[in-house]
């Protein structure tokens, strides 16, 4: 069974940079405990206008729990994130590639 890594990308605001990633590092914290399926996760960041989040998921039915059937091409979005972003969110997902 391969890990699928899922990255939403989000165009921020720059003037609103900070205060979305407080937003969304709190929003995220607890997800371990809510999704059981989610491996790890991180909240990469590119100021003034880029963030990312990164998890990695067991399984396909896991991404369903979290983020619905149409898991594959729509991100979740928060209440209020549309007033941050200069576009909406993109998703997208990757599993490894063997290197040996």
């Amino acid at each position: 069974m391969a890990v699928i890594i899922r990255v939403s990308e989000a165009h921020v605001r720059p003037e609103r940079f900070e205060a979305f990633r407080d937003m969304i590092v709190s929003a995220v914290r607890d997800f371990p405990g809510r999704y059981p399926g989610l491996l790890e996760h991180e909240v990469l960041l590119a100021p003034p206008n880029s963030l990312l989040y990164v998890s990695r998921w067991r399984s396909e039915q896991d991404l369903v729990d979290y983020a619905g059937e149409h898991w594959r091409d729509q991100p979740v979005v928060l209440p209020g994130e549309d007033e941050y972003l200069v576009e909406p969110l993109q998703v997208r997902h990757f599993t490894l590639a063997p290197l040996t």
